[in-house]
């Protein structure tokens, strides 16, 4: 007991001591400058001792000192706003802290201690708090004194600085002692407080306190250290927040607005832990405050509609914001949410960012919120706001900013997967969408643009949107939208390519019609020749699922468990039908043979294909024989024997010999006089008797039969020997024969060696076996030829002693039959030297020789006595086989190469046969690959075929030389590039697509300066002239270029050339379309003022309106950065795929070259342009038109910067201004009449009728640019003179003689020209006076 009265003597002598330094500081203190640090402990030590013992006799106390002194509670403010607005941090905080203690203590006066400027200070402190780099938990305590051990000594002069920095360095030391943990004290004191103070009577202090309470979470991530202490410091700051939302401290939709407000800046932050902290707080505590305050709820149910208006441009920084606004919305009522969503539909129709940001919350809110469709709604009469959203998403997909169009599409994308849940929802989305319509499908229409659309984007997200619809609603099928489909899948752009696949085939497993089937077939199975990889191996997986893996479930599962074929004709065999019989297309089984090998080589193939394949022709046998039809007129499915054939060579054991010699001795006996029938599998009702659909066509035999022996070829290695043998006995018969379709030999020929070499005991064995029945062959065909050359050059010999000579006639049976025989023969001799090149052809050249020259007249053996036969004339089938079979001995020997080629090209420059210029061509090609050198010097006359006025020379041609040019075994020299250029406006659409998917795919990668380098050559050739080379004009052009010139400045011609010219500036890049404008400047039109180039010629004319179009049209020019800048970013954005650096980069790209086409346009073209100009108002030409036409377009986009550009010609500068405003003038009033309904001579195209146009304008340019006036309300002038007078009447007297006298035509039309030219000035009687 005594000790305790002891220590409460000792707290009390302590506490007197405190209050006597307290006041005695208060006393002698400034207001000026700040409480000591050593009063501020005591004052807390003081406060916090009456608060922990709840003893306030102290402070009483100290109220009572101070009152002695005469010191009021007023006094004591100043002191402690300086505390906390000045000195290091730490005794700023003190002070705060001890100023919050003040006023909590018990009996204290609180409004006389709180002021609006020593709140602020307070909230200062929070801030520096905060701000301070060095804050975090409290290091150990040895280190400030480690820290200032190291300083001191050295001289007089620097120890003052030296002594100054460890002041310093021990503030800051004592700063970095500061833990975070001192700031939860604070906190909660303030909140005390804020429950004594309103701060309804104190707005700035309010609005103050709610800015720095929000900032802290931002502000604090860094120094807060662990996650505890910051979630601490939240929920001190949450609870402060709230505080604030009471009534007491104001109008409640100002308090909450301004929290919002506060909070939006952390709620649009990229995801961090203060992003965090503000949604909850709106989410979680604002939402619940606002059940029972309708002004909180108002505050927060436009508070999505402040942070749309906030949001940043960038995509990820927009993406963030759609979340957070999703995240607020969601937390809303219903009618809430509704209006919302209204609200961001009227947004679609806003500023573009604002209409991005539209497009971007649309499906992520109808993706959150409830029932978006209305199907649990009692009212039906109005659209649901998911309908209305949908319906602003599809407006656009139709906007004018590229950038908008791919977002709405891509959205519309997800939302439709969204939304497809139930048979409800896809009716209600059907109707929205307008697809229920098979008429008007306004889907339909509207994904055809977008799938044509310039904007890469866009187009793929178009097909994107395709796939979704089609595996989502079903629904009709536009044909020319998967038309539309099929043509990207040859897009320039990988991306555009997968998305177009992707869609196809989507549309292909829904769809089973014909034409989704052909169109599929003939655009994806060629992606297998593509340059990317991927979409090899996708092509690959979608030809085996979607065709092969058809084929084989749609047979194999029905004949598990039974041998006997019974087949159904039911629906999925039709479309297994369809898809077989568009795989033997000529166009597609190309690509299809080379997917087979892929997955072949892959060992992807399964046996049931080849047995489903079997069983398909079986079953088509089967069918036919059951309604007792012949034999001889049955055909399997077509497209069934060419995939078995492609396949068993993979897969040998699964193929049933039995199977194979059935239909051998089938083929081998009924195959001459076959017929087919377009069913393969008869409806049973049908009638036998009416077979209009059966038709002769032994060609689909004989395909058949080819197929069946390559079948045999690849399955030979497991066929028995004897019947082997047997096999090789029947093909070499057959062959004898010589009475074979052309299709077939090569066939056979290949089909016995493979035997003979798959049974021969060895190599050797093989090879004598090959060689031994070659040289029978050959010997035999030799008779034949030599007979029917014989045959012939009697006939010929006997028509001599006519006259005048027979030359026709119609042949007899056995004539035809020995030169049908004679072509087999010449056509087997070829099959047999592809596959054994050694062979002797001693007696075969010369028979082949005397052929393929009997049809020249200046051949030696044509003046040889008795021998003036023209096989050509007599037998061009056999002319044309002799040719194809020289070839391929060519081929196989090198020295008759060297001989014969010359005369191959002879050949081709002179035949008036079409397929014999295809074979040469084709040929040619080959010779190419293996005598480069012999036939280099002949590419130009091969190139020439290019303009071949058959056009599947034209496109044999295309393709031959495009598959050289990527193997490099040709060059793009001399006239080769010019000739492809014109395959680009070629009369064939095949042919223009093929240049197309050549210049946009293969050349744009293979040979990107390709187009730069010979873009001026081709405006030259193009056009017919030879200025670039030096010769005076085209009379005197090189006959190599001539054939490829478009000569004419009319329509058809100048529009193939654009055509061509804009093929090539597409292909470039921005820098190449810079030096490409730099050049067509320099070499072009200086050429025109230096006079190299006649512009009174027609054909430099045409040159000059070429390069006059190139320059103003929209392919040449580069956008300048500026603008909508919200457009632009966005493209960017979108190219980029939202990456800020890349976004910089591309930003800084686009400015560079900005200025260097400023740059390139004020130091180059303007100068030329100037000079040009005055040239051509010297000759009086038609082309200034052209010209300012030109300059007004290139100069649109710089129309602020005219002045400096045109600094050197204020005359042109005027009229280009002029010109500007008149086309705005003009454009503005076109619009305006259009929206009208005031039409005008109106072409076919929409366009002004061109020729009314062109006189309208002249008329205007006479008139001084007003309309002439009607006759009535013209006055007659008054003359000066007497000797104007005497002019005008000479003039009309000399105008009416002409007349009199019937004068037409270029004498009328030169008087008025020249009176044009020399139009008296007639001045008013006003300028007497």
């Amino acid at each position: 007991m005594a000790e305790k009265h002891f220590k409460s003597q000792d707290n009390s002598a302590a506490m007197d001591d405190a209050i006597y330094r307290i006041v005695s500081e208060f006393e002698a203190h400034n207001a000026q400058t700040p409480i000591s640090e050593s009063a501020l402990l005591d004052l807390q030590t003081l406060l916090d001792n009456a608060l922990n013992t709840d003893d306030h006799l102290d402070v009483e106390r100290l109220y009572d000192e101070l009152s002695s002194k005469n010191i009021s509670a007023s006094s004591l403010v100043p002191p402690f706003m300086t505390s906390m607005d000045s000195g290091p941090i730490h005794i700023s905080l003190l002070a705060t802290n001890v100023y919050l203690s003040l006023i909590l203590s018990q009996n204290a006066p609180v409004f006389t201690l709180f002021t609006p400027m020593a709140f602020l200070s307070l909230l200062r402190s929070i801030r520096r708090f905060f701000k301070n780099p060095n804050l975090g938990n409290a290091p150990p305590a040895s280190s400030s004194s480690q820290t200032r051990n190291k300083r001191g000594g050295g001289r007089r002069g620097p120890s003052r600085n030296r002594s100054q920095n460890v002041e310093d360095d021990s503030e800051r030391n004592e700063e970095r002692r500061i833990d975070i943990r001192t700031m939860f004290t604070l906190l909660e004191k303030l909140e005390l407080v804020l429950r004594l103070v309103h701060l309804d009577r104190f707005p700035d202090s309010m609005k103050s306190l709610i800015q720095t309470i929000a900032e802290i979470p931002l502000t604090a991530m860094e120094v807060s250290g662990a996650s505890g202490n910051y979630n601490k410091l939240c929920q001190f700051c949450s609870k402060i927040l709230i505080e604030l939302l009471k009534p007491e401290h104001g109008d409640q939709s100002v308090s909450s607005a301004e929290v919002l407000k506060s909070m939006s800046n952390s709620i649009l932050l990229v995801k961090s832990p203060a992003r965090t902290f503000a949604l909850g707080f709106v989410v979680n505590q604002m939402m619940s405050l606002s059940k029972d305050s309708n002004e909180i709820r108002k505050a927060v149910v436009n508070v999505p509609k402040y942070l749309v208006q906030k949001v940043h441009e960038k995509a990820d920084a927009r993406s963030l914001a759609v979340e957070s606004i999703v995240e607020i919305v969601k937390s809303m009522e219903f009618d809430d949410q509704v209006g919302f969503t209204d609200y961001v539909v009227r947004l679609t129709q806003s500023k573009t960012r604002f209409r991005l940001l539209a497009v971007d919350l649309i499906p992520a809110l109808t993706m959150s919120l409830t029932d978006p469709l209305g199907l649990n709604s009692e009212t039906t009469d109005e659209k649901s706001w998911g309908i209305r959203c949908v319906e602003a998403l599809i407006e656009r997909c139709v906007d004018s900013a590229a950038t908008i169009r791919a977002r709405a599409l891509s959205n519309l994308g997800q939302l439709v997967g969204f939304l497809t849940k139930d048979d409800r929802s896809k009716a209600l989305l059907k109707v929205a969408m307008g697809c229920c319509n098979e008429d008007e499908n306004r889907m339909n229409s509207l994904l055809r643009r977008m799938c044509a659309d310039e904007k890469a984007a866009v187009r793929k997200a178009a097909l994107t949107l395709i796939s979704k619809l089609t595996s989502s609603l079903g629904g009709s099928l536009d044909e020319t939208m998967v038309k539309t489909m099929g043509m990207a899948c040859s897009d320039s752009l990988v991306s555009i390519r997968k998305a177009a696949v992707s869609a196809l085939s989507e549309t292909f497993r829904r769809f089973s019609d014909g034409f989704v089937t052909r169109e599929w077939l003939h655009s994806v199975p060629r992606l297998i020749t593509d340059n990317e990889t991927s979409i090899q191996e996708e092509c690959e997986n979608l030809f085996l699922e979607l065709v092969l893996d058809k084929i084989s479930e749609s047979h194999s599962n029905k004949l598990q468990n039974k041998r006997t074929i019974s087949f159904d004709p039911n629906i999925e065999c039709k479309d297994v039908l369809n898809i077989l019989r568009e795989v033997c297309d000529g166009e597609v089984m190309p690509w299809v043979r080379k997917i087979c090998t892929n997955l072949g080589k892959k060992k992807r193939l399964k046996s049931k294909l080849v047995i489903a394949l079997q069983d398909i022709v079986k079953a088509s046998e089967s069918a036919w024989l059951s309604q007792s039809m012949s034999i001889k007129k049955w055909t399997a499915p077509p497209g069934a024997w060419f995939l078995l054939s492609e396949t068993s060579l993979f897969l040998p054991k699964a193929v049933e010999w039995e199977f194979l010699r059935h239909h051998w001795e089938l083929f081998d006996k009924h195959g001459l006089g076959g017929e087919t029938n377009n069913d393969p599998f008869p409806d049973p009702m049908a009638n036998n008797e009416n077979n209009g659909g059966v038709e002769s066509n032994s060609v689909a035999w004989a395909g058949d039969r080819v197929f069946l022996l390559q079948t045999i070829s690849n399955v030979s290695v497991e066929l028995p020997p004897e019947p082997a043998a047997d096999l090789a006995h029947s093909f070499l018969r057959r062959i004898e024969e010589f009475s074979m379709h052309p299709t077939e030999i090569n066939a056979h020929v290949k089909a016995l060696r493979t035997v003979c070499k798959q049974k021969a005991l060895s190599v050797e064995e093989a090879d004598s076996l090959v060689m031994k029945w070659v040289s029978q062959l050959l010997t035999k065909a030799s008779q034949i030829l030599d007979k029917f050359l014989s045959n012939e050059s009697e006939t010929n010999k006997e028509n001599n002693f006519f006259t005048p000579t027979k030359t026709g006639g119609k042949k007899g049976k056995r004539a035809e039959a020995a030169e049908s025989r004679s072509i087999t023969a010449i056509y087997t001799i070829g099959s047999l030297i592809t596959i054994c090149p050694s062979a002797d052809l001693k007696s075969i050249v010369p028979l082949l020789h005397k052929v393929i020259t009997s049809g020249n007249s200046n051949s030696k053996i044509a003046k040889l006595p008795g021998i003036n036969l023209s096989i050509k004339n007599t037998a061009p089938s056999l002319y044309i086989q002799a040719w194809l079979t020289m070839g391929k001995i060519c081929l196989a020997d090198g020295k008759l190469a060297k001989s014969y080629i010359p005369l191959f090209m002879q050949e081709l420059e002179k035949s008036d046969l079409a397929a014999l210029r295809n074979n040469i061509v084709v040929m040619m090609a080959d010779f190419c690959v293996r005598y480069t050198a012999l036939v280099d010097c002949y590419m130009s006359k091969i190139t020439k075929c290019l303009r071949d006025p058959c056009e599947l020379v034209r496109r044999q041609t295309f393709v031959l030389l495009s598959r050289l040019l990527q193997r490099d075994y040709v060059k793009w020299r001399g006239v080769l590039f010019l000739g492809f250029l014109l395959s680009l406006v070629d009369e064939s659409e095949k042919i223009r697509q093929l240049a197309d998917y050549l210049f946009n795919n293969i050349l744009k990668a293979k040979a990107p300066l390709l187009a730069y380098n010979g873009f001026v050559e081709a405006i030259y050739v193009l056009n017919d002239c030879n200025a670039h080379t030096g010769q005076a004009n085209s009379k005197t052009s090189n006959a190599e270029t001539r054939i490829f010139a478009i000569k004419g400045n009319y329509e058809n011609p100048r529009s193939k050339r654009m055509h061509i010219y804009v093929s090539l500036l597409k292909q470039m890049a921005p820098e190449h379309l810079l030096a490409t404008f730099a050049k067509v400047c320099a070499e072009v039109l200086v050429s025109a003022s230096d006079g190299k180039l006649n512009i009174e010629d027609s054909t430099g004319q045409s040159v000059l309106q070429d390069c006059f179009q190139i320059l103003a049209c929209k392919e040449i020019k580069i956008i300048p950065s500026r603008g909508s800048a919200a457009l632009d970013s966005g493209d960017i954005e979108e190219e980029v795929g939202g990456d800020n650096g890349a976004v910089a980069a591309a930003a800084a790209r686009g400015k560079a070259i900005t200025q260097a086409v400023k740059k390139g346009l004020i130091q180059n073209a303007i100068p030329i342009f100037i000079e040009l100009k005055k040239l051509l108002e010297s000759k009086n030409s038609p082309l200034i038109g052209s010209l300012m036409e030109c300059l007004r377009i290139i100069l649109k986009d710089y129309k602020n910067e005219i002045d400096e550009i045109l600094i050197a010609d204020k005359q042109l500068q005027k009229e280009l201004i002029y010109d500007m405003q008149k086309y705005e003038t003009t454009k503005v009033k076109s619009t305006r009449d259009g929206c009208g309904g005031g039409g005008g001579n109106q072409s076919p195209t929409g366009e002004p009728d061109s020729a009314a146009a062109v006189a309208e304008s002249v008329l205007k340019e006479v008139n001084g640019g007003k309309a002439t006036p009607p006759l009535s309300s013209m006055k007659m002038p008054k003359l000066k003179t007497a000797m104007r007078e005497g002019e005008a009447a000479a003039e009309a007297a000399a105008e009416a003689a002409a007349e009199a006298a019937g004068d037409s035509g270029g004498g009328r039309k030169s008087m008025v020209l020249e009176s044009l030219r020399k139009r008296h000035c007639f001045d008013s009687d006003d300028e007497d006076n």
